[in-house]
């Protein structure tokens, strides 16, 4: 699907009759942001207070992040910006997502046998598609801020270079990954101690990295996609087995996209588009669950409805869904209104679909963690909704040896073979296939909701469950909750397969598991809890800002007035 198709597809989300029931926005006389590391949000707080805008800061917020939170994002990541301009009242999706290496191939992680190698896709260089973020820096810059690279990249080059500080998180998630961790030297160096989990406070002091993010900052594209750096880090890549090439570097380009959206009742939502597949399969829960009143039912029934809806546009995903620049995604099917008429019409109040019964593809196993999500509004009312990852935690683990760079295992987001299951407990079919270029398949949702009175940026990290995070956040923004009741509110989660529903602990007590399963759901409590969601809302008359940061993570969100 070309720029031209997608545009079309964002005019068929959004009717020209659906805008007049939304007043125009106001300005604020108010700034904030909310990440996922208190350094980060500082760090985009201080470029607005030097004349930068939402785009700058963004800029200032993802370098610092790819410092300090180097187990959910980095330079040798990727991920998805959804923009807004408040002048031109314009929506942007920057396309930062990684591309599989031109030397890349269906069979990459199958043996000889045709079944899939355990690690291949997750460890390694072998695992690491062509990174975006640097990219994405450097088209910010050029094209959106107001402000030069060397100003918006200096806290970022300050924190590699005097280190920041391990806390309980960060070790919490090297546990998770030390294995790997101390299989590459380079990495074993950087994020450990002595080849152990740091202790507390142990200071994280990346030097290679400074002396990279210098070069982009000095350098712009060149400075890591076409220089001496990109040299050694093809030469490593490839000396562990990997299949980079100068080419796949030099090459690398973000794509603007139109995004994806849809009118809920008068709630306008604007998301990533394809090939994120997270507006996507909004677009089809929200619309099937315009066919119902669930604001009016009991809260069974309401779930019930919910996850009904959830189970039928993963199911979407996992069929069809794929790199629109590879493969013809259905969008006009998938979302038209006589086909979600059916699905809604499918949905029995009374008992639960059987995801067998729905045509199959693998039944996968398996969750994780990953990712990271900043929003940001600035005085003149841009907006940046932005979510970013390495995919699983540290990425490949791999880190290309004298640059600093900590690569992503993104590859893994790819089909490695039809039906079976990515690190997530994903599945998919031939049009998220490994293919020489391609972007894989992404649940990455960074979203934008305007109602009559509010707007919301909103996001969040949490591999296969990003969507239904966002979504439950959407609905509660829908019945005019605040920014700390959306990113603290209890989640539950279904994508299909495996057919469960998953929840938080003490989010559904025992009376309502009983109706669930009385429904014949299968439920499961997560053993812990999940998610790092980000939001900001600005009240549209009053011009005040409401912002937070998940407490489930170490992030903070700051107003600047």
């Amino acid at each position: 699907m070309n720029n031209k198709t997608l545009l079309f597809v964002f005019l068929t989300f959004f009717p020209v009759s659906s805008f007049s029931q939304i007043s125009a926005e106001l300005a604020t006389s108010q700034a904030a942001i909310a990440s996922a590391h208190p350094l980060a949000t500082q760090a985009g707080i201080d470029i607005l207070t030097q004349g930068g805008n939402a785009f700058d800061a963004a800029i200032a917020v993802t370098a610092t992040l790819a410092v300090v939170e180097p187990y959910s994002s980095g330079l040798g990541g990727g991920g998805f910006y959804l923009l807004h301009q408040s002048e031109a009242d314009r929506y942007v999706m920057l396309d930062a997502r990684e591309k599989a290496p031109i030397r890349a191939h269906k069979e990459l992680y199958l043996d000889k046998t045709g079944q899939v190698v355990s690690g291949a896709s997750i460890n390694g260089a072998l695992s690491a598609g062509i990174p975006g973020i640097p990219a994405a820096l450097v088209h910010l810059a050029e094209n959106y801020g107001k402000l030069p690279l060397s100003k918006t990249l200096v806290a970022a080059i300050s924190f590699s270079q005097q280190g920041f500080p391990v806390d309980e998180y960060y070790q919490r998630m090297v546990r998770f990954r030390l294995t790997a961790l101390q299989e590459n030297k380079a990495a074993s160096e950087i994020f450990l101690q002595q080849g152990a989990v740091p202790e507390l406070d142990y200071r994280i002091v990346q030097k290679d990295l400074a002396k990279t993010l210098q070069l982009i900052a000095d350098s712009g594209f060149a400075g890591f996609y076409q220089n001496e750096q990109a040299w050694m880090m093809v030469k490593d890549v490839r000396k562990h087995g990997g299949i980079w090439t100068i080419k796949d570097l030099a090459t690398y380009k973000i794509k603007e996209r139109s995004p994806d959206g849809v009118v809920y009742k008068g709630m306008k939502l604007t998301a990533a588009s394809l090939p994120s597949s997270g507006g996507l399969v909004l677009s089809v829960i929200l619309r099937i669950l315009a066919e119902f009143d669930i604001e009016k039912m009991d809260e069974a029934q309401r779930i019930h409805h919910i996850v009904e809806a959830m189970r039928l546009a993963y199911h979407d995903r996992a069929e069809y869904m794929g790199d629109p620049d590879f493969v013809d995604v259905p969008v006009d099917y998938l979302i038209s209104d006589s086909r979600i008429k059916l699905l809604a019409a499918s949905i029995n109040p009374h008992t639960a679909t059987a995801s067998a019964l729905l045509k199959s593809i693998a039944q996968p196993s398996g969750n994780g963690i990953d990712t990271t999500h900043f929003s940001i509004i600035d005085k003149q009312g841009n907006k940046v909704s932005a979510t970013l990852s390495i995919n699983y935690p540290f990425g490949s683990c791999f880190v290309a040896e004298g640059t600093g760079v900590l690569l992503n295992d993104e590859m893994d987001d790819f089909v490695s073979k039809p039906g079976v299951p990515n690190v997530y407990g994903l599945v998919g079919s031939h049009a998220n296939a490994i293919k020489p270029g391609k972007r894989m398949l992404s649940s990455m949702t960074p979203s934008i909701v305007e109602t009559q009175n509010r707007i919301a940026v909103i996001g969040t990290p949490g591999g296969s469950r990003i969507i239904t995070m966002v979504l439950l956040g959407i609905l509660d923004f829908y019945e005019n909750k605040s920014a700390d009741e959306i990113v603290n509110a209890g989640r539950f989660h279904h994508q299909y397969l495996p057919d469960k529903i998953f929840y938080e602990p003490t989010v559904f007590d025992e009376p309502l598991v009983k109706a669930l399963q009385k429904l014949g759901h299968n439920t499961k409590t997560m053993d812990n809890v999940y998610g790092n969601m980000q939001v900001i809302v600005l009240d549209k008359k009053s011009g005040q800002i409401e912002a937070a940061s998940d407490s489930r993570g170490i992030g903070s969100a700051k107003i600047l007035h």
